[in-house]
């Protein structure tokens, strides 16, 4: 018997949520995806921060399709030298600081967090891990271990040993940093708790401590890197460097790939002391780097980030001063809109899904949306959609 793919999906797929939208997707270019009925979607969300050089960039697809003809997988990461990989980690040390030169590539965001974490405890000798509540990290114990929201990971204790998390952007905590911690893992930016932009003082007494306690400084850059915020990577808004930084989602230009950055010093920690202190079969694939590189360039070329920051400033000039609109927090094309209450909040992403936008709340804030489409979008597609999103909050009002 002939099962659609909508029968396959509730089937045969492993999904994880009750209720997923199961769109039926055929297609999908720049900023609008397409499903199997002929109905146009608007991307807000850039499949969270991933697009952000838009769906299928015509540079990104050639270099894909050019790299297929040449070879895919080799052998397990760090034995051959793949050109896609060299020149990728060539191009990104070119624009991070010279202490951020070496490039572990890794597979998603998840795993650059146990990499990073990982390196740490190498670097130190110290187990004492610190966090933020209301900071997202992944799902693999590791980087659940370090989620600061215990609904989403109790089910699954015991997790990691010897973590603490502190309230984000609070300064008088900073004094459980000590000499017993190995490391402090933050996002410059709070995404899942609603866009949660620290002050700059924050983030360079952050830096401060851990400098003088000797600890590690991991900065979680999965969702806000390659331009997202208006700056190739977030931590360039706040004049201080990491000692480890992780990225994944928009580096890959849509194809899947992540990676934990430092210095070739503290690198090469993994490599002796045991030998393989960290492996992995599929990390750097040369299709993936391929299209990481394409993306990147693509990125710079097009001076995207620059462009970022105006853009975002549209959206919040268009949407502030509605009623139903508490307010909006916003850095480059990353913002949340935040909705007078949750009830209200159910009815608009109804009422946006409606009109054929989508859009996507946050992990830990169930009153607000993201708005975070490609990079590339324009200002008359900002226009277009600003005006459908009132369209819709107007109806809700009328109800």
């Amino acid at each position: 018997m002939y099962l659609t793919n909508r029968e396959l999906f509730y089937r045969n797929v492993a999904i994880p949520s009750e209720e997923p939208e199961a769109l039926e997707i055929v297609r999908a270019e720049g900023i609008y995806i397409y499903d199997d009925l002929g109905n146009e979607y608007v991307d807000l969300v850039s499949g969270v921060s991933v697009s952000n050089v838009g769906h299928l960039h015509p540079k990104v697809v050639k270099a894909v399709e050019d790299q297929i003809k040449k070879y895919m997988h080799l052998m397990v990461y760090g034995k051959y030298i793949q050109s896609p990989q060299v020149r990728l980690a060539g191009l990104m040390a070119k624009y991070l600081p010279k202490d951020l030169d070496s490039v572990f590539y890794v597979n998603s965001g998840s795993e650059a967090i146990e990499g990073a974490l990982k390196l740490a405890k190498r670097m130190t000798g110290r187990t004492e891990m610190i966090a933020f509540r209301d900071a997202y990290h992944g799902h693999t114990h590791g980087a659940m271990s370090m989620l600061g929201n215990e609904k989403m990971k109790y089910a699954f204790y015991p997790l990691l040993p010897d973590v603490k998390f502190l309230e984000f952007n609070d300064l008088d905590s900073l004094a459980e940093i000590t000499e017993k911690t190995a490391c402090v893992l933050i996002e410059p930016i709070q995404a899942e708790a609603g866009i949660i932009i620290p002050d700059k003082n924050y983030i360079r007494a952050v830096r401060e401590r851990c400098t003088e306690t000797g600890t590690v400084l991991i900065f979680d850059e999965v969702q806000m890197g390659f331009g997202r915020t208006g700056t190739l990577f977030a931590f360039e808004h706040f004049d201080v460097v990491p000692d480890i930084l992780c990225l994944a989602k928009a580096m890959g230009g849509g194809m899947p790939i992540g990676a934990f950055v430092s210095s070739r010093k503290n690198m090469k920690l993994l490599t002796h002391h045991p030998e393989l202190g960290h492996i992995t079969t599929f990390g750097g694939h040369p299709v993936s780097c391929a299209a990481a590189l394409a993306s990147l360039e693509v990125i710079l070329q097009e001076k995207l980030c620059e462009q970022a920051q105006a853009k975002g400033r549209m959206f919040v000039k268009k949407l502030s001063g509605h009623p139903l609109v508490k307010e909006i927090r916003q850095i480059g094309l990353m913002i949340a809109v935040e909705i007078t209450d949750v009830e209200t909040m159910n009815k608009v992403e109804r009422e946006l899904f409606k009109s054929r936008l989508i859009i996507d709340r946050f992990l830990f804030d169930d009153k607000s949306f993201r708005i975070a489409p490609p990079l590339t979008i324009t200002e008359e597609e900002i226009d277009k959609i600003s005006q459908l999103i009132i369209t819709s909050l107007n109806q809700i009002k009328r109800l």
